[in-house]
């Protein structure tokens, strides 16, 4: 049971506001404040209240839980996103960037420039690598797992993070192995943890929709399962802000909550808004009713609604920076959320999509705006566990990535996909 007493006036100021909204509202706040898991029905509730002053309490709710259960500690990673191909099998709705073999925008990376890139990323002070990309049509499925031999062959304490479940899915195809084997040669080649992506809505009958073709439910349940008894943690996310319902945004959260608290694997949730400007089902109109990306308003019950339905089992709640803009992170990070996500220094997926929050943040800006907001940075690895805490005595603190000025050495998605070298081509030995 949380001590109401914490915070003080701010939590008094809560309870006044609790006796003064729709009484259901409150009921189902005051369960969560009392340390007790609210179900699909009560978070439909609260994604359908539209009163300033519930999403207001709301709001503050999922602040109290966060301050209860992490404190005011703020973390974040130094990583690199490479995402080695844009070219895939798959059409989905949501995707801009993705590219058929046939299109000239097509590109592949070699293993060795992935190397070079999480090299790169290591000298100046990434610990994570975060590996993901298309599905290219006759790949080489030990691809994935020669990726990892060799970025833990160069760099052994680079942790890898990498390969969604529709990915570990397909590799498996493309090897002729079960999705046991495959998962277990992947750890034995270096893989640490695997992004809960190709997750979107985890509810079928809107992944029919948005992405038939797609990775079915069951099997994102069956392989996320897999990897966590396999000793192979993941995050988890959702996308929203199309097609979605209120209560398959709740239905979504509750199954993320019941594969936690049977297999404890996941390390975060992350939810991630819908970027609609270049997404084929909305540019082109593919899909009836999709909507331009979610609300200010619903990014923030999003995000509060998260922590007050995961509380009890997913400490960390992550903000996208990328997704959402500086400016709404500082407002989520009050809103229930802990993390800042990582540094990125390539971020090609939602600027395909249309982003425009820049591919990198440098570890001193983050920290800045942390510190903006008046909680504390931490550095942290892949799993959570705190590198540095910067609690007041180190303003001067400079990590290597801080002394990079001109981010265009390390190029774009939209110079990637002109550069001639790295044309997709059928002859190439993975593909």
């Amino acid at each position: 049971m949380i001590d109401r007493s914490i915070g003080g006036a701010i939590d008094s100021a809560l309870d006044r506001m609790l006796h003064s909204i729709d009484p259901v509202i409150a009921g189902v706040l005051n369960r969560a404040i009392d340390g007790k898991d609210v179900e699909v029905e009560e978070a439909c509730e609260l994604f359908e209240c539209s009163r300033e002053d519930e999403v207001d309490a709301m709001v503050m709710v999922a602040d109290m839980l966060r301050r209860t259960r992490v404190g005011d500690h703020v973390t974040y990673v130094v990583n690199r996103n490479i995402n080695f191909t844009n070219v895939c099998i798959k059409r989905c709705g949501f995707c801009a960037f993705s590219r058929d073999f046939r299109e000239d925008e097509g590109y592949l990376l070699p293993v060795e420039e992935i190397v070079r890139r999480a090299e790169e990323a290591y000298r100046l002070g990434a610990t994570e690598v975060c590996i993901q990309a298309g599905l290219m049509p006759r790949m080489d499925g030990m691809l994935y797992i020669d990726i990892c031999r060799a970025i833990k062959r160069a760099i052994p304490d680079m942790h890898i993070h990498a390969f969604s479940p529709e990915e570990i899915k397909y590799g498996a195809l493309r090897a002729g192995m079960s999705v046991e084997e495959y998962l277990k040669a992947l750890k034995d080649a270096g893989l640490g943890s695997i992004p809960g992506t190709a997750a979107e809505i985890l509810v079928q009958e809107v992944r029919d929709t948005i992405s038939p073709g797609r990775i079915k439910v069951r099997d994102w349940v069956s392989i996320v399962k897999m990897a966590h008894r396999l000793g192979i943690p993941s995050t988890s996310t959702i996308m929203y802000g199309h097609v979605e319902s209120s209560m398959h945004k709740a239905m979504h959260l509750a199954l993320i909550r019941d594969i936690q608290r049977e297999t404890h694997g996941f390390t975060e949730f992350v939810p991630l808004s819908f970027v609609y400007r270049e997404a084929p089902m909305y540019r082109y109109g593919l899909v009836k009713g999709v909507r331009a990306g979610p609300s200010r308003d619903e990014v923030l019950k999003m995000h509060s609604i998260a922590r007050i339905m995961l509380n009890n089992h997913i400490p960390n709640i992550q903000v996208s920076w990328v997704k959402e803009g500086l400016d709404m992170c500082r407002v989520l990070l009050n809103a229930g959320a802990n993390d800042m996500g990582g540094t990125l220094i390539n971020e090609s997926i939602s600027t395909a999509a249309g982003a425009m929050n820049g591919q990198m943040l440098r570890p001193r800006e983050i920290r800045a705006l942390i510190r903006g907001i008046g909680r504390v940075p931490v550095q942290r690895d892949t799993l959570y566990r705190r590198l540095r805490v910067f609690d007041g005595k180190e303003e001067h603190h400079q990590d290597p990535l801080d002394t990079v000025e001109d981010t265009s050495i390390f190029g774009s998605y939209h110079e990637l996909i002109r550069l001639d070298r790295f044309k997709y081509k059928r002859s190439h030995p993975y593909s």
